[in-house]
């Protein structure tokens, strides 16, 4: 169906279509985490029933069950070389249910450079594989859906647009607050795509019906005539036992339905959990005249889901059993969006960091919480979080207060140090207080909460569980000093110490003998800094401007003449994975911290050691 075919038969009437292909295999016993495009070849008679039977409910349209064949998807079941096959299958089970077929195309379920490291050009090419399959197999129009990264959107858009000659439509998906997951407002997205010639766009799948209805209105205001498409979940989800159950009934959709259409949208159906008994309630609402759909429309209020449970820690027990960890730092948002954050997270959970380290409070600049960033990272990208625990600015009291908030968020593992000074930092006229040290606060941690009581003496009900880390400066120009102040931190009840970054596994080894020499044995876990540099300007830059940084002239040099770009880039990450290999003998680890939030290039530098 061309795109001008398309709009005709649009303005012909309202379009409906089906319901939660996904939901209906699971209800018919396919596991929840099955690749549910290879059913169409396992189980072929069950996916062209489920198609039927939203046929028969009233749907003028059938999505393929296709929404994962793409090759990122397929490679996590080891079918990415199957992606035409899939799609061709799909497309024939949906045809046999005799109405229109959409060619369902869902997110790559990777993330773009920079949060992660698939490309753009990447990204296109995979859209345009199965994009082509769909259009080879004779679908009638394509529809890209469950989006929520618009760059990723506009790839997909473009791909099809040279894959095939048919309409495309464009869905994103939003979370509570009507942003998608990276940020994105219905208006930014709305805009994006008009202006990329989507012939309609929408959401989909998000909170329920009352948000779905709530974006498209905001996405009305700026569509500037371009069709609407409106298809949400069946209410918000609520996990029973292992079932994920939508708890909305036929009569709420078909409400929906009438408020949507009278809201601009010309083109409804449902996401997950919406079977045929909704579609066909939705049905007969597009069968009411017009003017009566409008006097009978109503605003649908929504539900609100809860959240998995937060991840235990494995710090413990990584450095226990001396495996080489991978700690990454990842520091709060400026703002309260932590869709870039969460992002970041889930690539680097990916290529195999152990943990993530979130400072609180660094240089003294306004940021998120540390302990909310740690625990959306935790509970929403489900990798283990070292919270950074600055003494500076708290008193006795809310130290104690915010170490007792941490562990009832499931934060366990700390990173104490005394903190920048205000002075440096965004508002330099507040307060500084410093009432503990930091070897102050590790005693207070080990030796009074993590036995049961507080500083005075006073239970605290129950012992907490925290394993804590210190400081330590490794190329510090006072050796003794530092030798003598990470004795202390060690004696309080130090686990591990992270440093700034080092570029030669030499300065681990001298600073361990010059402590060995004085002190003994070093049995603590050290994980030094390693940080990928981008060019020889940012090698220059923190050599000469950012204290606690020494750059050895070999280095660079070394960056000097890789040149600018991506040349550069890549001299920067071999230099990083360089070091990574050089201190498994010296280290227990390795602290990397992404340039300018560069979490690709640390994911090339976490596969390395992972390799």
């Amino acid at each position: 169906m061309r795109p001008g075919e398309f709009k005709r038969l649009l303005s012909d009437g309202p379009l409906l279509s089906d319901g939660g292909m996904g939901t209906a295999l699971v209800d018919q016993g396919v596991a929840l985490g099955a690749c549910f495009e290879e059913v169409s070849l396992t189980r072929p008679d069950l996916v062209r029933s489920v198609h039927r039977s939203f046929a028969r409910a009233g749907a003028g349209m059938v999505e393929t069950n296709t929404f994962g064949a793409n090759r990122f998807a397929l490679s996590k079941f080891g079918l990415e070389d199957r992606v035409a096959e899939l799609n061709q299958r799909g497309v024939d089970l949906a045809r046999d249910a005799g109405v229109l077929v959409a060619g369902s195309v869902g997110p790559l379920r990777v993330h773009l450079v920079p949060y992660g490291r698939v490309t753009r050009q990447q990204a296109f090419d995979a859209y345009a594989e199965q994009v082509g399959a769909l259009a080879a197999a004779g679908v009638d129009l394509v529809l890209i859906e469950t989006q929520s990264d618009l760059v990723e959107m506009e790839q997909a858009l473009s791909a099809a647009r040279e894959a095939c000659d048919v309409a495309v439509v464009v869905s994103a998906t939003f979370t509570r607050d009507d942003r998608t997951l990276l940020g994105s407002t219905p208006e930014q997205v709305a805009r994006r795509l008009v202006e990329l010639g989507a012939d309609a766009i929408g959401v989909n799948c998000s909170e329920g019906p009352a948000q779905v209805l709530r974006v498209i209105q905001q996405m009305a205001a700026v569509a500037s005539g371009t069709p609407l498409v409106a298809m949400p979940n069946a209410g918000g989800p609520q996990r029973v036992g292992d079932r994920i159950l939508y708890p909305a009934t036929p009569e709420y959709l078909a409400d929906f339905a009438r408020s949507a259409l009278g809201a601009g949208a010309c083109f409804v159906g449902g996401c997950c959990g919406t079977q045929p008994a909704h579609i066909e309630a939705m049905a007969r609402v597009l069968s009411e005249p017009r003017q009566q759909r409008l006097e009978l429309a109503m605003t649908v209020a929504a539900d609100e889901p809860s959240g998995p449970a937060p991840s235990p820690t494995k710090l413990a027990t990584a450095l226990r059993e001396g495996r080489f960890v991978v700690v990454v730092e990842m520091e709060p948002p400026k703002g309260y969006s932590v869709a870039r954050l969460l992002a970041g997270a889930e690539t680097l959970s990916d290529a195999g960091a152990d943990v993530v380290y979130v400072p609180d409070g660094s240089r003294a600049r306004l940021r998120m919480s540390g302990w909310a960033a740690c625990r959306l990272v935790q509970e929403h990208a489900g990798v283990e979080t070292i919270l950074g625990f600055p003494t500076r600015g708290r008193n006795l009291l809310r130290v104690q207060a915010d170490l007792l908030a941490a562990h009832a968020l499931g934060i366990r593992d700390l990173f104490v140090c005394l903190g920048d000074p205000t002075e440096i930092g965004d508002f330099p006229q507040a307060t500084g207080r410093v009432d503990v040290t930091p070897t102050g606060l590790l005693t207070l941690v080990t030796q009074s909460f993590n036995r049961g009581h507080d500083q005075s003496g006073t239970s605290i009900g129950e012992p907490t569980a925290f394993v804590a880390g210190c400081a330590v400066d490794l190329a510090a120009h006072d050796v003794d000093r530092e030798c003598r102040v990470l004795r202390r931190k060690i004696e309080a009840g130090a686990a591990f110490a992270l440093s700034q970054p080092v570029f030669d596994p030499a300065v681990v080894q001298n600073f361990r003998r010059a402590y060995e020499q004085r002190h003994g044995r070093l049995d603590l876990p050290i994980f030094p800094g390693v940080i990928p540099l981008l060019n020889s300007r940012n090698a220059d830059y923190l050599h000469n401007e950012v204290p606690g940084f020494s750059i050895p002239e070999e280095v660079r040099d070394r960056m000097r003449r890789a040149g600018e770009g991506a040349e550069a880039e890549a001299e920067g990450l071999r230099i990083a994975i360089d070091l990574a290999a050089g201190l498994r003998e010296q280290a227990a680890g390795v602290y990397l911290l992404p340039p300018f939030r560069r979490f690709d290039l640390a994911a090339e530098v976490v596969d390395a050691i992972r390799r």
